[in-house]
C-alpha cells in the first residue's frame, strides 16, 4: 500500500511540478505528516526530492528526472483516461485506485503524445452527474469498510459474511461463496451461491461485511455475462412483476425505460410511437410509471391497468374541474 503511495507521490511531483504537502495530502488523501515521512523515504531512496522554502514553497523533483513506464500507445492511453472519467469506480470503491492508475497512464506515455492524450480525454465525458432534463442519477453508497472486504473475499476466493437487509425483512447475517461483482446504472451486485443455491445481493443493503478465511466453494473459471444474463431471465420470470403493453411517443421512450425492470419486446406503430411489451415491479408501479407520462403513453394491456388509470383521471378531473 505504501509503495503505491509513494510512486504516485513522485507522479504527482512531475506532471504537475512543485506542490505543497498540504496539497499532496489531499490528493493521497492521507495527513500531512505522512506524506513528510513519504518525502524523507524517497530522499532515503535516492529520489532527487527537494524541498523550497518560502511562501511558494513546496516540494519538487529534480529537473529531468522521470519515472520509466512504457508500453501504451497515444490510443491506448486515451482509451483508458477517457474510461477513467466515468463513474463505475462509485460503486466499488475504487476511486483513490483509478486516480493512481490514471496518473500512472499519464506518465507511461512518450512526451510528444503526453499533452495530447489529456487534451483530447478532456473532450470525452462518459457518464455525466446529470442527463439533459437535469436528472441526477441514483448512485446508491456502499460503506468503504463493507466494499474492501467484499472485493477482498470476492479476488481472493474466500467465504464472505454479510450483514444484509433483504426487501422487507431485518437484517441478517449470512455465509455466502462469492462469484463476482456486477455494476449496472451505478448499483452494485454480489453474485454468490449460499448453501449451493445461486443468490445476488445489492451491495447497498448490506451494512457490515467480513472476509473468511475458509476457500468459497466456486468453479475456477467464470462467465459473469452469462451468469447475469440467466439470473436477470430467471428474476424477471418469478414473483408478482406486472408486464404490460403500451403505446409511447418516441421522445419518451428513455423515461418509461427508467422506470421498467425489462423491456420484452419492442416494435414501431403505425402513427409513428412505438408499441413496447414492458415488465413492472407490480401493478401499482405500472400505474405510477405510466401516469407519469400523461398523453404520451397508452396502457393497451391489461384492462385492469387500463381501468386503474382511467379512474386516476377521473378522480383528478372531479378534483380540479370548473366549479363555476
Amino acid at each position: 500500500m505504501r509503495a503505491d503511495r509513494l510512486v504516485s507521490l513522485v507522479l504527482l511531483l512531475r506532471q504537475r511540478g512543485r506542490l505543497t504537502a498540504d496539497t499532496l495530502a489531499r490528493e493521497l488523501e492521507v495527513s500531512t505528516r505522512t506524506v513528510l515521512r513519504d518525502i524523507e523515504a524517497l530522499s532515503a531512496a535516492g529520489v532527487p526530492v527537494y524541498a523550497e522554502r518560502g511562501r511558494h514553497g513546496g516540494f519538487a523533483l529534480s529537473p529531468g528526472f522521470r519515472t520509466e513506464l512504457t508500453g501504451l500507445n497515444h490510443d491506448e492511453a486515451l482509451a483508458l483516461l477517457t474510461a477513467g472519467s466515468g463513474r463505475g469506480e462509485l460503486v466499488f470503491g475504487l476511486g483513490s485506485a483509478l486516480a493512481s492508475a490514471m496518473r500512472k497512464v499519464v506518465d507511461a506515455l512518450p512526451e510528444s503524445h503526453r499533452a495530447s492524450a489529456s487534451d483530447a480525454a478532456q473532450r470525452f465525458l462518459v457518464d455525466p452527474e446529470t442527463d439533459l432534463l437535469s436528472r441526477r442519477p441514483v448512485t446508491e453508497e456502499v460503506p468503504d469498510t463493507v466494499m474492501i472486504e467484499v472485493r477482498r473475499a470476492v479476488l481472493a476466493g474466500h467465504k464472505l459474511r454479510i450483514h444484509y437487509a433483504a426487501t422487507g425483512r431485518p437484517p441478517q447475517w449470512r455465509t455466502v461463496d462469492p462469484i463476482g461483482l456486477v455494476t449496472v446504472r451505478d448499483r452494485g451486485y454480489l453474485l454468490a451461491t449460499r448453501s449451493g443455491e445461486d443468490r445476488t445481493y445489492r451491495l447497498s443493503r448490506m451494512s457490515a461485511a467480513e472476509e473468511l478465511p475458509e476457500t468459497a466453494q466456486r468453479p475456477n473459471q467464470v462467465d459473469l455475462d452469462r451468469i447475469w444474463r440467466e439470473r436477470s431471465a430467471e428474476f424477471l420470470s418469478g414473483g408478482d412483476h406486472s408486464t404490460v403493453l403500451v403505446r409511447v411517443n418516441p421522445a419518451r421512450r428513455e423515461e418509461l425505460l427508467d422506470t421498467a425492470l425489462a423491456v420484452r419486446a419492442e416494435e414501431p406503430d403505425a402513427d409513428g410511437w412505438l408499441r413496447l411489451e414492458v415488465t413492472f415491479q407490480d401493478s401499482r408501479h405500472a400505474e405510477w410509471a405510466l401516469w407519469q407520462l400523461s398523453t404520451d403513453a397508452e396502457a393497451l394491456a391489461p384492462r385492469s391497468l387500463r381501468t386503474a388509470l382511467r379512474n386516476r383521471a377521473d378522480a383528478m378531473t372531479t378534483r380540479y374541474g370548473d366549479s363555476s
